[in-house]
């Protein structure tokens, strides 16, 4: 393996972790940059080329406003459970397919293993910061601090892609982040219920 091939895993796994915290911001990112040319970032030859095309961009960012516009209208508690979701998950586990797929793809790299990678990393991010989510917005005390929530995903999630589109190798290091945050919540929950069996007794 090249530091070629290195450096474009490390991209598409670090946008794959992005997607799966909040998918839109990092889908439009790297369509725009990619589009523009820029920090190496490139859909282009290849099936993936869409991810950069005009169409693409606006479609992410209508989601967007629509995912936004449903959270101001019902709540925030609505992207918790059930169908929106599930939803809102799928998407974040398939444009992070794309990132990694697309970035192999335009550089004569075989696509599927990315399709796979890029997947496991959103899922992996989604795994490790939703539970984490989860309580934070049980102990905030009005619905204002919960929207708040959801914007410092969105920032969070943009913050992960534009640092590894100026540094491509930090992907890892993001992946390596959630890994942590999964394996960590783990066992505090491992611990609790270990206690709570005890108390039981």
């Amino acid at each position: 393996m090249n530091n070629g091939l290195i450096f474009l895993i490390g991209l598409g796994l670090g946008l794959g972790v992005a997607a799966g915290l909040r998918p839109f911001l990092p889908a439009l990112l790297a369509g725009a940059l990619a589009s523009a040319g820029v920090l190496g970032l490139d859909f282009t030859p290849g099936r993936y080329s869409f991810l950069q095309e005009g169409w693409w961009l606006v479609a992410a960012a209508v989601v967007l406003v629509i995912a936004w516009a449903i959270q101001l209208r019902f709540g925030p508690d609505r992207f918790d459970d059930g169908p929106p979701a599930a939803t809102l998950a799928g998407i974040g586990v398939g444009v992070g397919a794309l990132m990694l797929a697309g970035t192999l793809c335009a550089h004569g790299r075989l696509s599927w293993p990315g399709l796979i990678g890029g997947a496991l990393a959103a899922l992996l991010a989604q795994a490790a910061v939703r539970p984490i989510v989860l309580r934070a917005r049980k102990r905030l005390p009005d619905r204002a601090s919960k929207q708040a929530l959801t914007l410092y995903l969105d920032v969070g999630s943009l913050l992960i892609a534009v640092l590894v589109a100026l540094l491509h190798p930090l992907g890892y290091v993001a992946l390596a982040l959630v890994a942590w945050l999964l394996l960590a919540g783990r066992r505090r929950d491992g611990g609790r219920y270990a206690g709570l069996r005890i108390l039981s007794r």
